[in-house]
């Protein structure tokens, strides 16, 4: 399943904030977005889920435009959203906040992911009973991303995963990542830059003032160097 994003512009209050930005992410394809903060990640991903508004462009999902598909509809396509706040629900137990994805979109097994996320992240096992609001920062960011991985088996979008994560917590998410190698699941990670994803990830989009400058192709450069 590949995802297409083709001249998309968004703008906030008449304030353009995506200018003409195209990136493909291919089926399995795991892939940096690399940009300074205020430099349009977070509407990038938005874009992708349907939360933003777009002005124009496409996007594009196995080849079918999915530009008027409202949220919902999109995740019931295997699109899983971790946001850069994490946007638990505080009062709820872990086991709830990462059931919330199955309670309102019934085509999602509940316990069948929550088999593979405890046996994904067995941590999370002695956590599931405690509420979110008693965890820290870290393992708050380690539930939101199994809540993402419940709704989201074909496509997976980061917002600064690593971000405000003590190491040994920012380096337990990225093995927990570079696990899901082989799922055949297409990983977008927003992000300032990549000290704690650079070797997980194939290729990297640098994005500035809502214009992606650049492509890099991280495996080739890491053999280039080697």
């Amino acid at each position: 399943m590949t995802l297409k994003l083709e001249n998309v512009e968004v703008s906030i209050q008449a304030a353009p904030i995506l200018r003409g930005v195209s990136l493909e992410v291919g089926t399995g394809e795991r892939m940096g977005l690399v940009g300074r903060n205020g430099a349009g990640k977070t509407t990038v991903m938005r874009t992708i889920t349907g939360l933003a508004n777009m002005a124009a462009g496409r996007v594009l999902w196995n080849g079918e435009d999915i530009s008027s598909m409202p949220p919902r509809q999109r995740a019931q396509l295997g699109f899983g959203y971790m946001p850069e706040d994490r946007r638990l629900v505080p009062d709820l137990t872990v086991e709830e906040n990462m059931l919330l994805p199955a309670w309102v979109n019934k085509e999602i097994d509940g316990q069948k992911g929550l088999e593979f996320i405890y046996d994904l992240m067995p941590e999370l096992t002695e956590m599931a009973l405690r509420k979110a609001l008693l965890l820290s920062g870290g393992q708050q960011k380690m539930v939101a991303l199994g809540r993402a991985l419940i709704a989201g088996r074909k496509l997976l979008l980061l917002d600064e995963p690593f971000e405000g994560v003590a190491p040994a917590l920012a380096k337990r998410i990225s093995e927990v990542i570079t696990s899901l190698r082989g799922e055949g699941l297409s990983v977008l990670i927003a992000q300032s830059e990549l000290s704690h994803s650079l070797e997980l990830l194939q290729r990297e989009c640098v994005i500035e003032r809502g214009e992606i400058i650049k492509v890099n192709v991280i495996e080739q450069a890491r053999k280039e160097s080697s």
